[in-house]
């Protein structure tokens, strides 16, 4: 990690130990969980952190945020996000956010625990990394992730069963600019 990533990170660090901050993106976690918990075949749930609630501006990179919870025993499957670099912290729980694609998967375990290090709780994925989580059996895992681009733009990409060359993508919400009247 470079200097000017760490720096970045401890920023976003910061932000999230700000006083009232950790409470409002735990009133977040609750609802998401509650979404987690009504459908029992989804591998994750997730909701976009309004950027207010961290009080000031983000870091000039950095256009949305997000809680996701994976399902304890989950393995997402690779995935990776064309237009934007992503950074996320191990917020509750661990796992292992793995990067690199298939047959070349490098492991990034990450914790919660305050006193770690921030490379033991953060990871930076740039745009187009094949990543995955995998989630432990014993407890569900809570990430707040930060990325470049607005929610609505935000683009997950996935490997196409139909051929080793193709992908297909989705956005985590809906663009209203691309919506159908």
């Amino acid at each position: 990690m470079g200097p000017e990533e760490r720096r970045l990170l401890e920023s976003l660090d910061a932000a999230l130990r700000a006083d009232g901050v950790r409470a409002r993106i735990d009133a977040i976690v609750e609802r998401t969980a509650r979404k987690l918990a009504q459908d029992g075949t989804a591998s994750m749930a997730w909701e976009l952190i309004p950027l207010s609630v961290y009080g000031k501006v983000l870091p000039a990179p950095l256009r949305s945020s997000w809680v996701f919870i994976l399902r304890a025993g989950a393995t997402t499957g690779a995935e990776r996000h064309p237009n934007s670099h992503q950074r996320m912290i191990s917020y509750r729980g661990t796992g292992d956010l793995q990067t690199g694609g298939e047959g070349h998967w490098q492991s990034n375990p990450l914790v919660s625990e305050s006193g770690a290090s921030l490379e033991e709780r953060w990871i930076s994925i740039p745009p187009n990394v094949w990543h995955q989580v995998v989630v432990p059996q014993h407890q569900d895992w809570v990430v707040v992730s930060f990325h470049t681009v607005p929610g609505q733009e935000l683009i997950e990409e996935r490997p196409d069963v139909r051929g080793a060359n193709r992908t297909q993508q989705r956005h985590y919400l809906p663009n209203p600019s691309q919506s159908h009247g």
